[in-house]
């Protein structure tokens, strides 16, 4: 059988008291080096629990966050190749003009190959422009969404800028293209008309479906900038409810350990009546 030992009452309070005084060193310990007043859901169960889904949401956001930015970035590569496109409509359309100019055939002839190299360009130029698998400018579709649950998002359609799908024809094709050539002697100038407002009419179409993206890039980039607020508002909340006050854990853990200090020494004081009694032998 186990023997107890007889503390006197000052002995069992001035015990009492250095043991609570370590449970809180621990507990200020504890929050000094994680930062956090409350580390588990023991602490603060309802602090604990609405600080979790704050952080869930802004990770959830965060994550839609990185999508946006691909898509930013899909919207760019797409309008950097419509002003591709645009600079080499008008360098088309200057080689028209240059053959309008002038009645020689030979020239004429000339113009033609140096045209429809040119509108080639204008095919390979528009399948050039992806990014991550997706080219607006071959009339793919892309969806963007804002928020975590993915209630609000946004449809951005692309269109297709090729040569055929801005209707702008090769000349000497006649499938698609414009039959006539510039060379003939009596359609030659009806030939390059036509081409010329075939050129007119895609450079319209462009500048609304810029316009269109633009508009488009302007809405992502405003919900990426409120995605980048409301993390920092949700982690700046999670912080509130769990962050500790440093300056004051550490005033906390000085008066602690003089407390502990205090204690010890009161305990041993608590003891000098026992050990009065040795020497009475």
């Amino acid at each position: 059988m186990a023997q107890s030992i007889s503390l006197t009452g000052a002995m069992r309070a001035n015990l009492l008291s250095l043991q609570n005084t370590v449970t809180l060193m621990n507990r200020t310990q504890d929050r000094l080096s994680t930062g956090k007043k409350v580390n588990s859901a023991l602490d603060s169960p309802t602090n604990y629990f609405a600080a979790k889904a704050h952080l869930n949401r802004a990770n959830d956001i965060t994550a839609r966050k990185d999508s946006m930015n691909e898509a930013i970035q899909t919207v760019k590569t797409a309008s950097s190749g419509i002003e591709s496109i645009n600079t080499l409509i008008e360098s088309a359309k200057g080689i028209a003009q240059a053959a309008l100019a002038t009645s020689d055939t030979t020239q004429r002839a000339q113009y033609v190959t140096q045209y429809n190299s040119v509108i080639s360009q204008i095919n390979t130029m528009a399948s050039d422009s992806g990014y991550r698998g997706t080219n607006l400018l071959v009339s793919n579709t892309m969806t963007v969404k804002f928020n975590e649950d993915g209630a609000s998002s946004l449809s951005i359609e692309g269109f297709k800028a090729t040569a055929t799908g801005l209707t702008v024809g090769i000349v000497g094709q006649a499938t698609g293209g414009i039959a006539t050539s510039w060379s003939d002697a009596t359609n030659g100038t009806l030939s390059i008309n036509s081409a010329l407002t075939q050129l007119s009419s895609a450079l319209d179409t462009l500048r609304v479906k810029a316009s269109a993206l633009s508009s488009s890039l302007s809405v992502v980039q405003t919900r990426a900038d409120w995605a980048d607020t409301m993390v920092a508002t949700l982690q700046g909340g999670a912080g509130a409810l769990t962050d500790a006050d440093m300056n004051e854990e550490g005033a906390n853990m000085l008066m602690l350990q003089t407390r502990q200090s205090l204690g010890t020494t009161a305990l041993s004081l608590s003891a000098q009546n026992a050990q009065s009694v040795l020497r009475l032998f």
